[in-house]
């Protein structure tokens, strides 16, 4: 079973990754399957291709050393319906299931594949608006003269290195924070620890 958070912070808590877990043995234990093995990840990327642990499990699954994949919800997974056919199009050809807990239907029929594939639809629409209603109500502050985020307690080079590296390169917020912690950038609070939802606020107040 694959378990994933997309914060460190979250990680550190580990409350999400536990209420996931208490979640999936519920499932194991009700159909009467045995874990393999249990694989969390803390990881904000949106790209499958950036998480080891999921790689881990992929490797597993086209070894024939498991048979099913499962996943509390879909989008602990994928972020996108591409990303969610071509895993269903991997796991049909290499012989495996993949299960999401809040996925109607059978996905080894076609009309339960339908149906998630359908969810996965909506989740992508559901963030996409999110995004957008976030980033209209951004705009509304900013014009009406609102400072947003974090004091300006963080030097000026700092934070054009996050936008920089955000904007002009394309970095998540993950790898930037983690190049400013090898780097022992300070944060705004004279922290020694960045995290990518800092560094999020700091790019989306820049």
């Amino acid at each position: 079973m694959y378990r994933r958070v997309s914060t460190a912070e979250q990680a550190d808590s580990g409350l999400g990754l536990e209420a996931q877990r208490g979640a999936l043995v519920a499932e194991v234990e009700r159909r009467g399957w045995a874990i393999v093995a249990d694989l969390p990840e803390a990881e904000s990327g949106s790209s499958m291709r950036k998480r080891p642990q999921l790689a881990a499990a992929l490797g597993m699954l086209a070894a024939g050393e498991a048979d099913a994949l499962l996943v509390s919800r879909a989008d602990r997974i994928v972020r996108s319906l591409r990303d969610w056919v071509e895993l269903t199009e991997r796991s049909r050809r290499e012989g495996w299931v993949l299960v999401a807990l809040d996925a109607p239907g059978d996905p080894t029929t076609p009309h339960g594949e339908a149906m998630q594939s359908m969810q996965i639809v909506f989740a992508q629409l559901e963030r996409r608006l999110i995004g957008q209603r976030t980033r209209e109500a951004l705009a509304v502050k900013r014009a009406a003269g609102v400072k947003l985020g974090r004091p300006r307690s963080l030097p000026a080079d700092v934070r054009e290195r996050i936008r920089r590296m955000r904007e002009d390169d394309g970095h998540s917020f993950r790898a930037i924070a983690d190049a400013l912690n090898a780097a022992g950038v300070p944060t705004a609070q004279g922290g020694r620890k960045w995290y990518p939802a800092s560094v999020r606020k700091i790019a989306l107040s820049a």
